[in-house]
């Protein structure tokens, strides 16, 4: 049995990388303490099951030591006021993955030779909040009347899912890696990422958060477009909050004022008292709670010392209530959620045309399976 000798503190690395323990690995890799002492090397075979299973490549086992894995993206991330400094796996690859998709579009854009989008970078952090939020909605045709009569957080978030993408944003939601649904992503790691392009602006929404969540995730990430800025954040509403980065901060403002307007707010508000209107107000406005808690307090119904008390008995319930939004449901529009209905057009008939390799629309798609392609053809309608 010839085994190879693989680097000690590599596989320590690895799988701290990816969150795990020795003893979450040891029913499949009985040897891994072993391994880790360097008394004993794995086998080849044993080294590529245990790449795989903490998502690493199997070269990565052999260097010297562990690589440095920066978030390719501005990252403003934060947890109790500190930046977040290693990122997981599952988060990497969904930004490569998202990357390489936002790439391979752009480029078909330009052999297309479609313009810029005018939106993209139109903003600094100086513009007020108002009027960026002013210019989102009348860009996207956001239609507050129409998402205030969605039944549903969910069909008020594929709306605004929709209209984002008919004004050329590539929106793709998922709460796994690609479709393995053993590898499920944390909103508390991420809730989101936008990468700017005045070609073929991409936002990421982590669908494994709820769905008022996303919703301010979608409209946080296109502030961020508008100001022609990727980022990587994991906050939502609480970064009014001190102690946030300034760009959050005023991205979080668009979102608030595009999503619950202050005149609307106040025309909504009755004579019951503000604490009360809550629910109510969060069911009409299709956001969190805690989105409405702060406009109640931008409009001045909250003083301070109720509106934190509110904010953090509300904050103790959605954590206690979170539910992740993914699986389940049609395999095909799931898909298509997770890689964005415009993407897949133009890469089912680039491939289709012969002008991308079918391994290449496979991976981007994150599928295996001709006929899968051919029906996700047919419901996107390049393939009758």
């Amino acid at each position: 049995m010839t085994r190879v000798p693989v680097n000690t503190e590599i596989l320590r690395w690895a799988r701290e990388r990816a969150g795990l323990t020795q003893n979450d690995l040891i029913g499949k890799f009985r040897k891994l303490p072993e391994w880790e002492g360097g008394s004993i090397h794995p086998t080849l075979k044993q080294a590529e099951a245990f790449a795989r299973a903490v998502h690493v490549p199997v070269g990565y086992l052999f260097l010297t030591k562990p690589p440095e894995e920066p978030v390719p993206i501005p990252d403003f991330r934060t947890l109790p006021g500190q930046t977040v400094t290693r990122p997981s796996p599952d988060l990497l690859e969904m930004i490569y993955v998202c990357q390489e998709r936002q790439s391979w579009y752009r480029d078909f854009l330009r052999v297309a030779q479609e313009p810029e989008l005018g939106f993209v970078g139109s903003a600094t952090v100086d513009t007020r909040p108002e009027d960026v939020a002013d210019r989102v909605r009348e860009t996207l045709g956001f239609d507050l009347d129409a998402r205030r009569k969605c039944p549903t957080w969910t069909d008020a978030l594929k709306l605004f899912v929709r209209q984002a993408d008919e004004a050329g944003v590539l929106v793709m939601t998922s709460g796994i890696v690609m479709s393995n649904t053993s590898r499920r992503l944390d909103p508390a790691e991420f809730r989101g990422f936008a990468l700017s392009d005045p070609l073929a602006p991409l936002i990421f929404i982590n669908g494994a958060d709820t769905k008022a969540a996303q919703m301010f995730t979608l409209a946080h990430e296109l502030a961020h477009l508008w100001l022609g800025a990727s980022a990587l954040s994991n906050i939502g509403a609480e970064s009014w909050r001190q102690g946030f980065r300034p760009e959050e901060v005023w991205c979080n403002a668009v979102a608030a004022e595009l999503l619950v307007p202050l005149a609307d707010l106040r025309a909504d508000l009755r004579v019951e008292e503000p604490l009360a209107a809550v629910p109510r107000l969060a069911q009409a406005f299709k956001v969190s709670t805690l989105v409405i808690l702060r406009r109640l307090f931008d409009a001045k119904r909250l003083d301070r010392p109720s509106f934190d008390s509110a904010w953090t008995q509300e904050c103790e319930q959605l954590r206690a209530l979170a539910r992740s939004g993914d699986g389940g449901g049609d395999f095909y529009r799931t898909t298509l959620a997770r890689v964005s209905p415009r993407f897949a057009r133009a890469l089912v008939a680039s491939t289709l045309e012969g002008q991308t390799l079918y391994r290449d629309a496979f991976r981007m798609l994150g599928i295996a399976k001709t006929d899968t392609f051919h029906k996700l053809g047919r419901e996107v309608g390049i393939v009758e």
